[in-house]
């Protein structure tokens, strides 16, 4: 399969979990199978077939040492692509995270949308900006009890 058609579907497959988490975050099934089982392990096992699959055909110098060698890793699409599923598993992981923690700490989910759209597009961005938000209404910023 194409690296550009194996990157599509896994687009879309995350489109069904971001939806629940926004619209439907108290429904049973969106946090324990669709969240954070169901999607993120599909797309954990797809990069892990990607990643495995160059590993004799990465370009001369790809590495994880240096700019130069990640650049040279990813001129080869099949492992571009794995690493943009891997974006697409963590962050899809880390909104349903945002979401159960918010439920948790009885905060409004009207707070946390902005934090989803931003996790969802920026990542790191929409954490912290939930983290923050967290931290202001809770008055804890513990990420985990006891830490």
């Amino acid at each position: 399969m194409l690296a550009d058609t194996l990157l599509s579907l896994c687009n879309y497959l995350v489109l069904p979990g971001w939806l629940l988490l926004l619209l439907l975050p108290r429904w049973k099934f969106t946090l324990s199978v669709i969240c954070t089982a169901v999607i993120p392990f599909t797309l954990g096992l797809v990069y892990v077939g990607l990643f495995l699959s160059q590993l004799g055909n990465m370009p001369e110098g790809a590495g994880f040492g240096s700019l130069n060698e990640i650049s040279a890793m990813f001129s080869n699409p099949y492992a571009l692509a794995a690493g943009w599923i891997h974006y697409l598993a963590f962050d899809l992981f880390v909104g349903a995270w945002e979401v159960f923690d918010s439920q948790k700490n009885n905060i409004p989910h009207w707070y946390v949308v902005p934090c989803l759209l931003l996790t969802l597009m920026l990542g790191p961005v929409g954490l912290a900006l939930y983290l923050s938000i967290r931290g202001i209404l809770t008055k804890n910023f513990e990420v985990y009890e006891g830490v």
